[in-house]
């Protein structure tokens, strides 16, 4: 999706919930375990909300919720040292507090990037995409954040 130089952009990141909550609490988003290309695709002010398809990160249990939103904030990408050779990169984002966690099944038939409701997973599974601002208000209303400067 385009949009014209400095207009802001909106973003969904993937990843299990107890992951997304990591950056909720620390104050950073974290991609695609750790790729720098997402984020270098961001700037400050571009929304974010991640979706959680798992509650657990190698575990089963389904979450398929929206957890967090917010903004990116950090104007720079930097590597993380997590320890055992695992260097992540990230970019510091904030995350509005007492969002409420939106289940993804109501929302579908109104998200216009969910493309083929029998499949509507599918477009979830790379980890990472932008959606138009439409969507990422429907998002925000969900999760009850009103506040256009999420």
């Amino acid at each position: 999706m385009k949009t014209p130089e400095g207009s802001r952009r909106f973003w969904i990141g993937v990843a299990s919930r107890d992951h997304a909550m990591q950056g909720v609490v620390g104050g950073f988003a974290q991609l695609c375990h750790g790729k720098a290309t997402p984020l270098l695709r961001m700037v400050p002010g571009d929304g974010l909300v991640y979706y959680s398809p798992r509650e657990r990160f190698g575990e089963s249990a389904p979450c398929q919720r929206f957890v967090a939103i917010g903004r990116i904030t950090g104007s720079a990408v930097y590597p993380f040292d997590m320890g055992r050779g695992f260097v992540p990169f990230r970019r510091d984002a904030a995350y509005v507090r007492g969002a409420v966690e939106a289940p993804v099944r109501p929302l579908l038939p109104l998200l216009t990037f969910v493309r083929d409701p029998a499949h509507w997973g599918a477009v979830f599974r790379f980890g990472f995409l932008e959606i138009t601002s439409s969507d990422f208000s429907r998002i925000a209303r969900a999760m009850e954040v009103y506040d256009e400067r999420v």
